[in-house]
């Protein structure tokens, strides 16, 4: 049996990197040998050590270097912990994004060769821009407003309003919680929010679905405002004002908090109230936004001042730490919104007309077998 010269430090950095203990590998049949296989005692076969590439999900090339690889985000990374950059993205964060720009690079293909013409707002705002002013573009171009809000009954409908206006506009938004389809990798939100891809012909703004859902309202706004400047981003931002991060990180943030919230129509909504807890809760349900987000409106109207909106944002922080969304739902809507509907219609026609293979269709939609890919093309108007 033919054994190869692994790096034993390799083996350690990968099983580290992806967070597990050597007894948690240790315990299946094929991984019997790890620990003698890190300390150098014994050597594993090739197939073992493709499998445990593939259990610890990184390429197999990785574990034969010298030396442990710096992974870095393809994407310009704007995450902060205490106004500090964070640590290296995880496997799952990178997977995501890799799976996300292999999605736009198909769509970007298909449109192309469509002829669907370039989406005029990407790239159409600078920082420099008032945040009021981009924000109201924003709004005009996806016709998604407040009033579209009110008539929502819950945040989840307003929501998914949200991501259809922007589907229309010829965004792709995906929302997921988990590695492409696979539910056993869920996505951490405390490690990132959202991402933007911009690109003139297939935008592309991910969502992550482990966070609640009125935080995914603040959190798709402010990629969005990235797709404007026409700017990839990797973001971990909330709705908290934050003057010592990346100007175009604030600049994104305050044109989402104005988007969702307009100063003008919130003052108006106030009038001689004081911003109660009570009002904080009734306008948040009325806008579908996260108290939070109102708290940080009220901040910036100078309705709070910065003592009572830090004592405020702190006790409103320890409630909404506990208010993530986990809910499941029917399968078809739950794909929809992971690869986006805009995305499933496209590579639908696309293989239908033979142009994809059903293989790379199958993969890119993360469906099986034909009958449900069938049914997806029923549910977006493909197929009769």
């Amino acid at each position: 049996m033919l054994r190869v010269a692994v790096n034993p430090e390799l083996l350690r950095w990968a099983r580290e990197r992806y967070g597990l203990a050597q007894e948690d590998l240790a315990g299946r049949s094929r991984f019997g040998k790890l620990p003698e296989w890190e300390s150098g005692r014994t050597k594993p076969t090739l197939g073992q050590v493709e499998a445990f590439a593939d259990a610890v999900r990184v390429p197999v090339g990785y574990l034969f270097l010298e030396t442990p690889p710096k992974e870095e985000s393809p994407i310009p990374d704007f995450r902060t912990v205490g106004g500090q950059p964070m640590a290296q993205p995880g496997p799952d964060l990178l997977e995501t994004i890799r799976i996300c720009q292999e999605r736009q690079n198909w769509y970007r293909e298909f449109a192309s060769a469509a002829g669907q013409p370039e989406l005029a707002f990407v790239g159409s705002e600078t920082v420099d821009a008032p945040p009021e002013s981009a924000a109201a573009r924003m709004r005009k171009a996806l016709d998604f407003d407040s009033r579209s809000r009110r008539a929502c009954s819950t945040w989840t409908e307003a929501l998914r309003l949200f991501v259809r206006r922007a589907d229309d506009a010829g965004i792709l938004v995906m929302v997921s919680g988990v590695v492409g389809s696979n539910n056993n990798r869920r996505l951490d939100p405390a490690e990132f929010r959202g991402f933007a891809l911009a690109d003139p012909l297939a935008p592309l703004v991910f969502v992550n679905g482990c966070d609640a859902k009125a935080a995914q309202m603040f959190t798709l706004a402010h990629e969005l405002a990235h797709v404007w400047l026409g700017t990839d981003a990797l973001s971990n931002m909330g709705a908290a004002p934050a003057a010592a991060s990346r100007r175009e990180e604030v600049w994104c943030n305050a044109v989402a908090a104005e988007f969702l919230v307009p100063g003008d129509e919130l003052r108006a909504e106030l009038g001689g109230d004081e911003a109660s807890p009570e009002t904080v809760r009734r306008l948040a349900r009325v806008y579908k936004v996260s108290r939070l987000v109102l708290l940080r409106r009220l901040l910036d109207i100078g309705r709070l001042d910065r003592a009572v909106f830090d004592t405020m944002w702190g006790d409103e922080i320890q409630r909404f730490g506990a208010s993530a969304d986990s809910s499941g739902g029917n399968f078809y809507n739950t794909t929809f919104a992971r690869v986006s509907r805009r995305f499933a219609r496209a590579v639908v026609a696309s293989t239908l007309e033979g142009e994809t293979l059903y293989r790379d269709a199958f993969r890119m939609l993360g469906v099986s077998g034909t009958e449900t890919f069938n049914n997806l093309g029923r549910k977006v108007g493909i197929l009769e």
